[in-house]
């Protein structure tokens, strides 16, 4: 036998060795990929045990610091999907009162179609110009929209006026609650006056209730609400009433003054528009401009 031929049969014996010790030390650590390490170093002689000695020198010195997972969340609860925002659709969105104007009656019709998929609550006042629409069908669309609208209101505050007589215990938290809705559509001003000023009554009583039975829960956005309403169907005496409690519970309050001001300001009273004018003057009430606008107005 040749010396060349001895070192070759050597090598091939030391990498049997190597590659049977790799693949027990791998089985006992009950790796997944040790018989295919095994393969590659013993089809591979010397390149194979050294790619494999080298990569775990570098993963033992550079990679096996522990991963921080301190950050990381895994429960399914805390997952929020992100979708992507429709750009077509943000790029038509326009008001009602623009919508109107659009001569072409598809394109009319699909922005009245946006517009009713938002929170329609909020948006009937722009929903009732539509009715005056030269388009038969966006005019029949927008009274459809409407009438169902105000039935639900309608079905709604009997819900809370029934809640409020037969059950003692949530009579005040229907109260509150009837409140928060019935400000938000009445102001809105979309029913026909006898019907505008038969829902304030009802407000009225509904504050009253709070007023008398739960003064503590009476806020301040509450006197906001039924006083501005009252002004609105120019029930000028329940206004003040509601206006003046308003300010005997919070007398620092803008809403406290700016109640008062609307209210004598509609009923062309100048000495007691000045008089709650001097008192805001007097008070650290910061005022905003649609007060002081109305206030240069009335000056």
């Amino acid at each position: 036998m040749t010396g060349h031929l001895m070192v070759l049969v050597i090598v091939f014996i030391i990498n049997l060795i190597v590659s049977g010790l790799v693949l027990l030390i791998n089985r006992s650590a009950d790796q997944k990929s040790s018989y295919l390490i095994f393969f590659v170093m013993l089809l591979c002689p010397v390149l194979g045990p050294l790619y494999y000695f080298i990569s775990y020198i570098l993963f033992k010195f550079f990679f096996s610091e522990p991963v921080d997972l301190e950050d990381v969340i895994f429960s399914k609860d805390k997952v929020k999907q992100t979708f992507r925002a429709e750009e077509d659709r943000e790029r038509n969105l326009v008001s009602i009162e623009e919508a109107i104007a659009v001569t072409n009656e598809n394109d009319l019709r699909g922005l009245m179609m946006n517009v009713v998929r938002g929170d329609i609550q909020k948006t009937l006042t722009s929903i009732s110009l539509a009715l005056n629409s030269e388009d038969t069908e966006t005019a029949h669309y927008a009274a459809s929209v409407l009438q169902d609208a105000l039935n639900e209101f309608r079905t709604t505050v009997e819900k809370y006026r029934r809640t409020m007589n037969e059950d003692p215990e949530k009579r005040i938290l229907a109260a509150e609650a009837a409140i928060d809705y019935m400000n938000e559509i009445l102001s809105q001003k979309v029913f026909t006056d006898i019907e505008q000023k038969n829902y304030v009554h009802i407000m009225d009583e509904i504050c009253q209730v709070i007023y008398d039975e739960a003064p503590e829960s009476m806020q301040s956005s509450y006197f906001e609400a039924v006083s501005m309403r009252l002004l609105e169907i120019e029930d000028y005496a329940n206004c003040e009433k509601w206006c003046n409690r308003s300010a005997e519970m919070y007398p620092d309050t803008l809403s406290s003054f700016s109640c008062r001001l609307k209210l004598y300001f509609n009923m062309h009273n100048r000495d007691k528009f000045f008089e709650v004018f001097d008192e805001l003057k007097k008070s650290p009430v910061v005022v905003d401009r649609e007060t002081l606008e109305l206030i240069r107005v009335f000056r």
